[in-house]
């Protein structure tokens, strides 16, 4: 059998990352050849990932990728077990690599067959389980394009990506603070006229009937109840439906005693009360309809119009959580 040396032992080190031991042994199995020494790691790694295979794997890094010309952005996920493992220098390098790889595909499938240094990412992630000793794989997988991508990545942990329709010159400021308002707030679609009208009729009754079983506890405890919304979304507020909220206004004004001739100068107040009051699911899961965090006086599509930026056109956002 060939001599193992030293350097034989870091070579192989250096390129599975797998430990002094770990490497030498493998060598010793493999009689000294270092493409079956690899294969040794490998199968190692195999064993070990069927062993943890029912592990979570709920810790690990949150990777945003995008290209040299701003038109193709990925995020994704590398899931290990403890947050130990995910915030070794080591591990996140591991991370950035495979991010330079996943720009190029479309599917998790694709990124998983695609070549790592001689064998796929799929078989790396079962190499390093071996090496690490914990679970090892992808979660959340997202790719987008349009003229121009922005990205923003929280603590290693939520990562988002916004696209707008052009490469204004203020794009990358646009992208990346409506990223943050993506990776921080969370949203399902664009806008509130996205909604599928069997989607926001079934929130409206399941809200309407949980905020209906607090007040029941709040009334038997003798506390203020909540109010209880007609509507949960600005695609619920037809004209018909405003012009009733306004005639309900005047109605309670008139029986306030309030003068007529200031009607005009209340009205729009309780009015845009009246509309934030009733779409709640807009501000929650409707990126463009939601607050904006850095300026609560706007919402985010005001803020993007503020810009004189181009629009947002999509968004993809992949968390640990």
């Amino acid at each position: 059998m060939a001599k193992i040396t030293a350097a034989d032992v870091n070579k192989l080190r250096k390129a599975t990352g797998a430990g002094m031991m770990d490497c030498k042994n493998a060598l010793v199995e493999a009689e000294g050849d270092f493409d079956k020494a690899i294969e040794v790691l490998r199968k190692k790694g195999q064993k070990v990932a069927e062993k943890r295979a029912d592990r979570d794997s709920s810790e690990g890094v949150v990777i945003a990728k995008i290209n040299d010309a701003n038109t193709r952005g990925v995020v994704f996920s590398l899931n290990c077990e403890t947050d130990f493992v995910a915030k070794n220098d080591s591990y996140v390098e591991l991370a950035n690599e495979l991010g330079d790889i996943a720009i190029n595909f479309d599917s998790k499938e694709a990124f998983l067959a695609a070549d790592f240094k001689g064998m796929t990412v799929e078989e790396k992630l079962i190499e390093q389980t071996g090496v690490i000793g914990e679970k090892l794989e992808i979660g959340g997988f997202e790719v987008l394009e349009a003229a121009f991508i922005g990205a923003y990545v929280h603590g290693n942990k939520i990562g988002a990506l916004t696209g707008l329709s052009e490469a204004t010159d203020n794009a990358e400021e646009v992208a990346k603070a409506v990223s943050m308002q993506v990776a921080s707030m969370g949203a399902t679609t664009l806008s509130y006229k996205d909604f599928d009208p069997e989607f926001v009729a079934s929130e409206t009754e399941a809200r309407i009937a949980e905020i209906e079983k607090e007040n029941i506890e709040l009334g038997r405890l003798g506390k203020t109840q909540k109010n209880v919304p007609q509507y949960i979304s600005m695609s619920q507020l037809t004209p018909e439906v405003m012009a009733k909220a306004e005639e309900d206004i005047k109605a309670e004004l008139k029986a306030e005693g309030k003068p007529e001739k200031i009607w005009d100068r209340i009205v729009p107040g309780k009015l845009e009360r009246f509309v934030s009051d009733n779409t709640t699911l807009d501000n929650e899961k409707a990126l463009l309809d939601q607050v904006f965090i850095m300026d609560e006086s706007l919402n985010v599509a005001k803020y993007v119009e503020s810009k004189g930026a181009a629009r947002v056109v999509g968004f993809k956002r992949v968390s640990l959580a």
